[in-house]
């Protein structure tokens, strides 16, 4: 079997020597050939590449960024399946979700390499890269893996998550942080997130939600979009917004038309607690809706499994289930 490894050699904990233990295990049962990525973007232009070449497996050594390039590349290899363009506005009656042809293809693996691994923790990945190298080889050996479905906004896949406003801010500023030499610790974050939230609530930027045949648009400050129930981790705890969420179910939409004290309180105590379940007057949530619709009159930023996007002032949300085969 043809395989690629990429690797990110900036990932927060990925090093040289684990990457040759982890090369030197795969050769022994792939022909393998390794890339290292130099620029953001490279692990999609090679893994699109790899694709169109016959390689039959992408596996992605690195954090949820690299992953998520390896597999908008994986998709653009293969053409992708049938479904909305850049731009392209589709309505979708309650309960009905878009079918589109998937194309056959490589399949992905993951072997975590970054700070949080929400999608590789997702699918029941060690988060051990030793570990997750001795799982993916039985997989193979096993024959196994499975399909799960990803969440498209435009023209961009994404895995686990995406949002609008809050959230992307703090995914901006911590960018930011790590091009100056600073790691993306869980405390940053943390702090991060305190400050962003000030500056939502002395300067707001107003979004409106829809969901087609469910949700009417609905004014809300802050627009969370899920494609699986841990929306990421704080440090080793997980962060729940749609619990009933998952890879097989579509999209799960969390949302909060308040940002005032009280309702971020206990929305934030409801999402770190084991077991949690926010609800409240001023959220709004569904945990598997084929579509979510977010519109704004000034731009906000976007991010998409965290990486930040830029700012936009409208984005569709699209589910397309069975979108990827995942050997794990």
């Amino acid at each position: 079997m043809r395989a690629l490894l990429v690797v990110n050699p900036n990932a927060t904990t990925t090093t040289a020597a684990g990457r040759d233990v982890l090369a030197h295990a795969l050769a022994s049962e792939l022909k393998l050939e390794v890339l290292v990525t130099r620029y953001r973007g490279h692990a999609a232009e090679a893994t699109a590449q790899a694709v169109r070449d016959g390689v039959e497996l992408l596996v992605a050594h690195g954090g949820d960024g690299t992953v998520n390039e390896v597999v908008n590349g994986m998709l653009q290899g293969m053409g992708g399946p049938v479904g909305p363009g850049p731009g392209e506005r589709v309505s979708l009656p309650r309960g009905k979700r878009r079918s589109p042809r998937l194309p056959c293809g490589p399949a992905l693996a993951v072997v975590p390499g970054g700070s949080a691994n929400v999608f590789a923790r997702a699918l029941g990945t060690p988060r051990d890269p030793v570990e997750a190298t001795a799982q993916l080889l039985h997989a193979l050996g096993a024959g196994r893996s499975r399909l799960v479905g990803l969440g498209r906004a435009d023209d961009r896949w994404f895995t686990f998550n995406a949002g609008m406003g809050w959230d992307a801010d703090v995914v901006a500023e911590v960018e930011q942080m790590r091009f100056r030499g600073l790691a993306a610790t869980p405390l940053r974050y943390a702090a991060t997130g305190l400050r962003q939230y000030y500056r939502q609530w002395r300067d707001p930027k107003p979004m409106t939600v829809e969901v087609p045949g469910l949700l009417e648009p609905t004014p809300v400050r802050v627009a969370f979009v899920s494609n699986t129930s841990t929306w990421t981790y704080l440090g080793s705890r997980p962060v729940h917004t749609n619990p009933g969420a998952s890879f097989a179910s579509g999209l799960g939409l969390f949302a909060m038309q308040s940002l005032g004290i009280g309702t971020v309180a206990h929305v934030l105590h409801e999402i770190l607690r084991s077991g949690g379940d926010p609800k409240g007057r001023h959220v709004i949530r569904h945990d598997a809706v084929p579509l979510v619709r977010v519109s704004c009159e000034t731009p906000v930023a976007l991010q998409l499994d965290g990486d930040h996007l830029g700012e936009r002032s409208e984005v569709e949300f699209l589910s397309v289930p069975e979108a990827l085969r995942v050997v794990v």
